[in-house]
């Protein structure tokens, strides 16, 4: 089944990239701007995939665009340029729905065993486990903007999505207190405690402190950090750096200067 994925995936990927869609990549992703040549050319190819797979849903009135379309594909492709096996390309991803600015979404929190107390809240966007990415538009642009700050939607969602496909977090929750050596379990448990231990002493941190939420979350963050900044991530943290550069099979830090 993987090989025939493969095949037909890398058919598509020799598809010619549209003139358009070069113009929006320009405009819109600055970020693709620093890859080198060969990284440009592979990001083309996984886009073609990806938008061939991949289903776009307007929300709240959005119509869906070209432009739409390949920005937000463009910033997935980024975080999976280090595969050499066409057959993993977010396989579990079936939809990206969007919406033209932040939505309200209900939510429900357990208080005790007995009571759960429902609400509202305003959210960016959300990964679902069940292969659905949710994201507001604005944000989205707001996020490629700047690729020096740390703070990107797309990188942060689809970051949830590769860790609900390869288990990056739950290998953290079941391997920690095993690990005896500097394997992704234990250096990213150990980030992840040193973290929350800083946030709580009011020391100044390099990642944002959503990724103290939780494993998840802290994974989303740093996955943020090391693609926009990668140098400081680097000097601040070898350890994290060096593991996810293992996992993505990327190395940001030679292209993305700060």
């Amino acid at each position: 089944m993987f090989g025939f994925t493969s095949w037909r995936r890398k058919r598509i990927a020799k598809r010619s990239f549209p003139q358009e869609w070069e113009s929006i990549l320009s405009e819109n992703v600055s970020y693709i701007q620093h890859l080198p040549g060969g990284l440009q050319k592979k990001l083309k190819e996984l886009i073609t995939i990806f938008l061939n797979e991949t289903n776009f849903e307007g929300c709240a009135g959005l119509e869906i665009t070209d432009k739409i379309r390949v920005s937000i594909a463009a910033q997935a492709c980024i975080l999976i340029l280090g595969t050499d096996d066409y057959s993993f390309v977010y396989n579990d991803l079936r939809s990206v729905l969007v919406y033209p600015k932040p939505y309200v979404a209900k939510i429900k929190n357990r208080n005790n065993s007995f009571f759960v107390e429902e609400g509202f809240q305003q959210r960016h966007g959300e990964a679902w486990s069940r292969g659905t990415i949710v994201l507001a538009w604005d944000q989205v642009q707001n996020g490629a903007r700047d690729i020096h700050d740390g703070q990107n939607l797309v990188f942060h969602e689809f970051a949830h999505q590769l860790d609900y496909e390869y288990g990056a977090t739950s290998q953290v929750e079941d391997e920690y207190e095993e690990s005896q050596f500097l394997s992704w379990a234990r250096v990213v448990g150990d980030e992840y405690q040193q973290f929350v231990s800083d946030l709580q002493r009011n020391r100044e941190t390099l990642l944002d402190s959503y990724g103290a939420t939780n494993l998840a979350e802290f994974f989303a963050v740093i996955t943020e950090c090391f693609f926009e900044r990668p140098t400081e991530l680097k000097n601040q943290h070898p350890k994290l750096y060096h593991q996810l550069s293992e996992f993505y099979r990327q190395d940001p830090e030679t292209y993305i200067k700060s």
